[in-house]
């Protein structure tokens, strides 16, 4: 290679490099390789197709001369699948074909033969970034011959540059996505659940479906009443909405039947295409091109459907589904308090029935708030015998919410009911956390305040969940996404520097994996509660997995000066165990253990065998946990009761024991600890069975 070559090449790299490296946005960066690739190596057109870490496509850029096409993902498709792309995918290797005609890997295009283009030459190469393949690049000459090894060495040369860019744009862009969906869902939230009124909370959804998704047209499907099979469609917006209305649909037939039977969403992007798409999906007054469905959940049990028609796009955007469900888990929520508050409305309307049956505090006041009388449940919650109350006021026994009411019940006069939340003070002293619903009534003849008091403690309860649930959101999941995007923020800066691209990466690998561990936990908790069975189980070296997990966790320690110490018995036996699932409970106790041991503290981690089972501890030496809250310590949003402040939401304990009795074996702490905490947990060895079969299916 002469030096004018070499200087040229250099040249070439610094152009590209600086091209390519201040962008993050991933079609700008695909495009601007392309144009660099075809003015520097020639060409007539060009491709690149991105892939993610599972090899599976996630964007593509087709340029035509000077201009880029659209809809290019699609059209691409077969070409990784079987063309000269899906050879370089597969071999990782570069491919230069002089002529198209007289190479097997080369696919024609649709239309090639009609117009009769002829031979080609072709250029296609791996982009690769930190040993992963992300993409291929891909440059075709209508002219045979045209490419040659010296303009193979130029495409390598581009796509050196063009790998890390392309990673770092595709990071970019995931970590963009995230965000913009979880900001969607908590947006949502708060206006779905800002109303107790069915009819409103119904309209929210779709309202929030039909923004969120880009769509003409939403339908929502609640079961029908009692057994009757049937979802009936009670709000719908959008075009044609109004043929939509109580419609029926068999709850066990097409697309509806199969979201109601797996508790997952379905999207079919073009329903012409789609056998799944039958008759049973047609919806009267509706011309359907694709549609996408999702569960309506009530805690873990599907109570409709959510059901949205037709992009407005064209296509559905890849995070559709993901923000269909969440929309759906939100709904079944929402339509379950205003299901709930309908039916009390219904039961305050026919109170001169059921005053004294009811099962909620009534108390009946003058128009100043003397008590009249109250009914049997409210005098067993406040306590007091009924002379005594006839001498209270209303405001004696529960805080009135003046703004509503009205300093002297102004705001009563129209006989609506007037709603707020407040407490209610029996006469032992302690407090019970109500819905109140007042409003003006005729009762014998004498218009009176009728005051409801409905036990909310419960529902309190959920909310303080609720609200732990959004804590995790924003301070567990938020936060490492804005380390990843800070991180690839500063990359684009200093993208030459190797050794500060390591760190920075590593700072947004190590964020992803936080995120991704913690969403799987809660999705293994929600199935392992529903009651399916661990399916995905092999052997496993447990006591690698141990050391290869304490490594993972070291750095962690080091601002704690803490040391983890392993203690493994030799000739451990093979465990037959989901291994990431185990990896994740290892995870959860150790960094439990180092989040409780003190500075300069020791945490120790040991292995063996008992008969048939694998025993394994972690243990701490901290201030240990209080034998009261040891038998509730690996229930569901269970946290210590401690002074310092604990964030999350104590679901790491719970996931441990669940997926640790979903393998059959037993977790607990060894209450003969002295000092700081003992958790140990037992695993099936592998038996000889189990090994041979693992063994076959390797063959």
């Amino acid at each position: 290679m002469t030096q004018e070559h070499t200087r040229g090449l250099l040249e070439l790299l610094y152009h590209v490099s600086r091209e390519v490296a201040t962008a993050l946005d991933l079609r700008t960066v695909l495009q601007r390789v392309l144009f660099e690739a075809l003015k520097n190596v020639g060409g007539e057109r060009g491709s690149i197709v991105v892939l993610d870490d599972s090899g599976r496509t996630v964007d593509a850029t087709i340029v035509f001369g000077n201009q880029v096409q659209d809809n290019t993902t699609s059209q691409l498709q077969d070409m990784i699948e079987r063309g000269l792309a899906g050879w370089v995918i597969h071999n990782r290797k570069p491919a230069l074909v002089p002529d198209t005609s007289k190479d097997v890997r080369w696919l024609p295009r649709t239309g090639d033969l009609e117009r009769k283009t002829g031979s080609k030459s072709a250029l296609c190469v791996p982009l690769m970034a930190r040993e992963k393949l992300v993409g291929v690049l891909t440059l075709v000459h209508s002219t045979p011959n045209a490419f040659g090894e010296e303009h193979l060495e130029l495409m390598q040369a581009i796509a050196g540059q063009a790998g890390i860019a392309v990673l770092n744009a595709r990071m970019y862009t995931e970590s963009q996505r995230q965000t913009r969906v979880m900001s969607a869902l908590a947006e949502s939230a708060t206006t779905i659940n800002s109303t107790l009124r069915l009819d409103e909370v119904l309209s929210r959804i779709l309202n929030q479906t039909i923004q969120a998704l880009g769509v003409e047209t939403v339908a929502l499907a609640l079961k029908g009443p009692g057994s009757s099979g049937e979802l009936v469609f009670r709000a719908a917006t959008g075009q044609n909405a109004g043929h939509i209305l109580d419609q029926h649909i068999h709850e066990d037939r097409g697309l509806a039947g199969i979201v109601m039977r797996t508790g997952r969403g379905i999207i079919v992007p073009n329903v012409n295409a789609e056998s799944l798409f039958t008759s049973a999906d047609i919806i009267g007054g509706i011309e359907t091109r694709a549609v996408a469905l999702a569960p309506i959940q009530s805690q873990t049990n599907p109570i409709g459907v959510l059901e949205a028609i037709n992009p407005i796009s064209g296509t559905f955007d890849p995070d559709a589904m993901l923000v269909l469900t969440g929309l759906g888990g939100l709904a079944g929520t929402a339509i379950q308090n205003a299901q709930l508050f309908e039916r009390l409305e219904a039961t305050n309307q026919r109170y001169r029935e059921l005053f004294d049956e009811s099962t909620d505090p009534i108390i009946l006041t003058d128009w100043t708030g003397q008590i009249l009388e109250v009914n049997r449940m409210a005098g067993e919650i406040l306590g007091y015998e009924n002379k005594k109350l006839e001498t209270l006021n209303i405001s004696q026994v529960h805080e009135i919410n003046q703004e509503k009411t009205g300093t002297n019940f102004e705001n009563l006069n129209s006989y609506q009911t007037c709603s707020y939340e407040s407490d209610l003070y029996p006469s032992d002293g302690h407090t019970v956390h109500v819905q109140v619903n007042v409003r003006a009534v005729k009762f014998e003849d004498s218009e009176m305040l009728r005051w409801t008091m409905h036990d909310i403690s419960e529902r309190k309860l959920l909310d303080d969940l609720r609200n732990d649930l959004t804590s995790m959101v924003y301070h567990d999941l938020r936060s490492p996404l804005a380390n990843i995007i800070s991180s690839l923020d500063i990359l684009g800066g200093i993208v030459e520097k190797d050794e500060t691209v390591t760190s920075i990466l590593n700072i947004a690998t190590n964020s992803t994996t936080r995120i991704e561990r913690l969403i799987n936990s809660l999705l293994d908790i929600n199935r392992l509660e529903s009651g399916q069975q661990i399916v995905s189980q092999k052997a496993v070296n447990l006591g690698e997995l141990i050391q290869k997990t304490v490594q993972e966790l070291k750095p962690a320690t080091t601002s704690r000066k803490q040391t983890i110490i392993t203690d493994i018995i030799n000739d451990l036996p093979l465990v037959w165990v989901d291994e990431d699932m185990i990896r994740r409970v290892l995870i959860n106790l150790v960094e439990n253990a180092t989040k409780f041991a003190p500075m300069q503290g020791k945490i120790q981690v040991g292995a063996s065998t008992e008969n048939n089972w694998v025993r394994v501890t972690v243990q701490d030496n901290g201030p240990g946990i209080p034998a009261e809250e040891r038998e509730h310590i690996f229930e569901k949003y269970t946290r210590l009761k401690e002074t310092r402040k604990t964030r999350g939401l104590g679901i790491g304990l719970a996931f441990c024991r669940l997926a640790v009795t979903g393998h059959g074996g037993i977790i607990g702490i060894d209450n003969g600890t002295k000092n700081g905490t003992k958790f140990f947990f037992t695993l099936p060895a592998a038996t000889p069975e189990q090994l041979a079969s693992a063994e076959e299916s390797l063959k």
